[in-house]
């Protein structure tokens, strides 16, 4: 293939000719992300670049008529995508510093023979890749690029033991060896003549506080941040509704979207359970009178719900171990009904110290300063002694995680205390000794970042880095794409997250009410019983369902890493009742689906 040849721009089907990017930007299951234009490249009118891009630019009509101002041509006029790939022209690696959005983007840059990607600062919109010699494949989802014949299929198994270190995969590891993410906050380029890909960081959560915050004016200003978030993410040429659970999070964005929309005719949307323990229904329907918004509330049964774990099987792509997937699943499909995009409250907790383990820490330090080693195993034992119950975050569930993180040192309890295997059950699973700093080393690095030693500051930081992108948002965004419908974060808006990075501990956490600030900023515009209500939280009762059977694990077709006979031996345990491995359990149910697909 010749120079003529390789570089005369795509032809009908959209496949670019050019060898090594075929695969790049070539046929759909392979290209990078599912596009409202079809997935087709955008190609700027000189011919010279190309993009493809998954995401929204809220800001995106700023940046316009900044470029139009630098002498730049546009052929739309609302393309968030011709604003990246002019803004490439313009600032070229400092783009990502312009945009306030959720993306990953793939630019292909012919003068210099490059291939630029990028992906969002949290990692909202997921990017594998595949540097594979010769050339590079990217894809939105690892089943894409297992799609191509000549992909790795080997299982990584420092990221299995990860996986049932941490319950996901922390970037850039992906369960397959040689297929990476590029990590949230982190753009790279690709040289084609070289083969040489360079990966590096454009912007880290860097925790600052401000000193001398006076409470009632930082109150003012993050109702106002979140107020223009809210805003800018309504914009649309679709019906955009509200995921509302009733939470403190979900129930700030609908109050804003009704102030935004003037109270005209905002859709709201819930699910509830016949289980009291995992709904949150009547907070909702709650949230939604006092707001006054068009609510759509569709309750489950347990039974009923259990029917669509097949689909959320086929749905789940890289092994996540967190079981709420299955209400954020029924939750999206139902809301696609009336709407393509929604509003969802993701990144409230993290911010702003929302989960439980935020008021434990002042207990936990002082348990670890004044408790004897010696009490505390003894206190271990009586504890694990407890029945087992399969309720939403049961007294014994609590109990024995929080025990078990005050085993290590506090660097340690986060990821420890949601582990689903504790360091000898991890060394029995794989038979080989584990190193818990080795393990954990994402989550070290995350606590040690923060500097001043604020132990509510260190856990954010883990929260921020982590969870929420290999977690959190990682579940959002399959559930709700497996039903083509969008959702957006305002509390992921660059304008927010640097306000709370800058926000002194005693404002997010006092007097162990957690999102402190959040929950007095809001106190004008919901009622005070949903703002200091107890914190819930989206779950499913998969422990019931693993005990009863409804659920199985089939221990012998799982990778030969894991010992057979210690899923085995666990099962047994989980349904008798002697243990609780409801969080083992489901971290192997969605690596099994992984691993039939394959």
């Amino acid at each position: 293939m010749n120079d003529a040849q390789r570089h005369r721009g795509p032809d009908a089907d959209g496949v670019w000719h050019d060898e090594k990017l075929r695969v790049c930007f070539g046929h759909r299951r392979l290209s990078i992300l599912d596009l409202a234009s079809g997935g087709q490249p955008m190609i700027s009118s000189d011919a010279e670049r190309v993009i493809v891009f998954n995401g929204e630019i809220y800001n995106f009509a700023e940046l316009r008529a900044d470029l139009v101002a630098r002498g730049h041509v546009f052929h739309t006029h609302h393309s968030d995508t011709e604003v990246l790939l002019n803004g490439w022209r313009e600032w070229g690696m400092a783009l990502p510093e312009k945009l306030n959005g959720m993306w990953a983007l793939a630019i292909l840059d012919k003068p210099s023979r490059t291939i630029y990607f990028s992906r969002d600062r949290t990692g909202k919109k997921p990017l594998y890749l595949w540097h594979r010699g010769g050339g590079i494949a990217f894809a939105s989802e690892l089943q894409a690029l297992l799609a191509h014949p000549q992909s790795p299929r080997n299982l990584s198994t420092r990221a299995l033991q990860k996986y049932f270190g941490y319950g996901y995969i922390p970037a850039p590891l992906t369960l397959i060896e040689g297929i990476q993410k590029l990590p949230a906050g982190h753009h790279a380029t690709y040289q084609l003549d070289s083969d040489k890909l360079e990966i590096s960081k454009y912007w880290d959560f860097e925790i600052a506080p401000r000193a001398h915050v006076k409470e009632a004016d930082a109150a003012e200003e993050l109702r106002h941040i979140i107020d223009e978030a809210v805003k800018c993410r309504l914009v649309a040429d679709v019906p955009v509704g509200v995921f509302l659970s009733g939470g403190v999070d979900s129930s700030t964005i609908t109050a804003f979207a009704v102030k935004a929309r003037g109270g005209a005719g905002l859709e709201t949307f819930s699910i509830g359970f016949d289980e009291p323990t995992f709904d949150e229904s009547a907070y909702a329907a709650q949230v939604a009178k006092h707001c006054g918004t068009r609510h759509f509330c569709r309750e489950f049964s347990l039974d009923s719900a259990q029917q669509v774990l097949s689909e959320v099987a086929r749905s789940i792509d890289e092994p996540v171990g967190d079981n709420s997937f299955l209400p954020t699943y029924m939750l999206s499909r139902f809301a696609r009904e009336r709407v393509p995009v929604a509003l969802g409250g993701d990144a409230g907790d993290e911010l702003f110290a929302g989960y439980d383990p935020f008021k434990a820490l002042r207990l936990a330090k002082l348990y670890q300063t004044c408790v004897p080693h010696t009490m505390h195993e003894a206190l271990f034992w009586l504890v694990r002694k407890l029945p087992v119950s399969h309720k939403r975050m049961s007294l014994d569930f609590k109990l024995k995680r929080t025990l078990r993180g005050l085993s290590h040192p506090p660097r340690l309890w986060a990821p420890v205390w949601m582990a689903p295997l504790d360091q000898n059950e991890l060394r029995d699973l794989f038979d080989t000794e584990i190193d818990l700093e080795d393990l954990y080393s994402e989550a070290i690095a995350a606590w040690d970042a923060v500097p001043g030693g604020s132990l509510v500051d260190r856990l954010s930081s883990f929260y921020m880095k982590l969870y929420l992108q290999d977690d959190i948002l990682a579940k959002v965004d399959r559930m709700s794409m497996a039903h083509s419908l969008e959702v957006r974060a305002p509390l992921l808006d660059i304008r927010v997250i640097d306000f709370a990075r800058r926000l002194p501990q005693d404002l997010k956490l006092r007097g162990g009410v957690t999102k402190y600030l959040l929950k007095k900023a809001m106190e004008p515009l919901l009622p005070r019983e949903i703002l200091y209500r107890s914190k819930q939280g989206f779950g499913s009762p998969v422990g019931r369902w693993f005990k009863d059977g409804s659920l199985s694990i089939d221990a012998a077709a799982l990778p030969p890493a894991l010992r057979a006979e210690f899923v085995s031996g666990k099962i047994r345990s989980h349904q008798s009742g002697a243990s609780d491995e409801r969080a083992l359990l489901w971290n192997l149910w969605t690596l099994q689906a992984f691993t039939r697909r394959q």
